[in-house]
């Protein structure tokens, strides 16, 4: 791993991304320590899912550039970003578990991509399903057989598998009732404790934030930005973001914090 000046294991310098000519991300300069567990927040439309796939080189940015452990993720092959690929853990927003695949394959999978002998692979996969709270019962079920909140552990299960440096979290909490979403929070937090991980989390859940951030970041649409405003507005801690008297902070909070009330 390499030592940035900065100390950061994830790097954006001045990153931009547009669709179809329309910008969604804009001068983005963000710093991730290896070992931090980031929290982003910010609105529906404002390229919180957009920068963790520019993280894992889903996709590549229109203007700057993300680096990962040294290297500039635009300027790997295909093979080499492969390679990193396998550095990274992803539970994506709906799981997006293999519907042909049994539970076991589906945790399997990114094994399967290594030379591991099947024995490892088994024993690693009923580890990992263990680690979630989920027994050998559930192996042979497909993904349509199971409830939302299985499906985001068999998610979890399967990224734990590789054994990934970094984890990514797509809004790990949405569609869940409250009880499920304290489960999955509280996996997250024991996933940090047993792992050296570096762990970034995209949600709009305020209960998630308040139980598994040691620092957040603010994003805002481009929409509602001002003229040489940096599009994110706020990182600090969950105390710093109570404490905040940026008035979009705020009503961001309050809205959210309304929202769960209102449900």
């Amino acid at each position: 791993m390499v030592d940035a000046p900065d100390g950061s294991l994830i790097r954006f310098e001045e990153v931009g991304i547009a669709f179809a000519g329309q910008p969604v991300l804009e001068g983005i300069n963000l710093a991730i320590r290896a070992g931090e567990t980031l929290v982003v927040i910010g609105e529906s439309g404002c390229g919180k899912t957009v920068l963790l796939k520019l993280i894992i080189g889903l996709l590549r940015p229109s203007a700057g550039s993300v680096v990962f452990d040294g290297k500039t993720l635009a300027n790997l092959s295909d093979h080499e970003l492969t390679r990193q690929r396998l550095r990274f853990g992803f539970l994506f927003q709906g799981a997006a578990l293999f519907d042909s695949l049994s539970v076991y394959d589906n945790v399997a999978f990114g094994l399967r991509q290594m030379p591991v002998p099947e024995a490892t692979i088994r024993e690693q996969v009923r580890q990992r399903l263990q680690e979630v709270g989920l027994g050998p019962a559930v192996e042979l079920k497909k993904p349509a057989e199971l409830s939302g909140g299985m499906k985001k552990r068999v998610g979890l299960a399967r990224a734990l598998a590789i054994d990934p440096e970094v984890m990514l979290y797509d809004e790990p909490t949405t569609g869940l009732d409250p009880i499920m979403s304290d489960v999955i929070n509280g996996l997250i937090v024991q996933t940090r404790r047993r792992r050296p991980l570096t762990s970034i989390i995209v949600t709009h859940d305020l209960k998630t934030v308040g139980k598994v951030a040691e620092r957040i970041v603010m994003l805002i649409p481009l929409a509602c930005k001002l003229p040489g405003q940096p599009q994110i507005i706020f990182d600090g801690t969950t105390a710093d973001l109570e404490a905040s008297t940026d008035p979009r902070v705020m009503q961001f909070v309050r809205g959210e914090a309304n929202g769960k009330e209102g449900t």
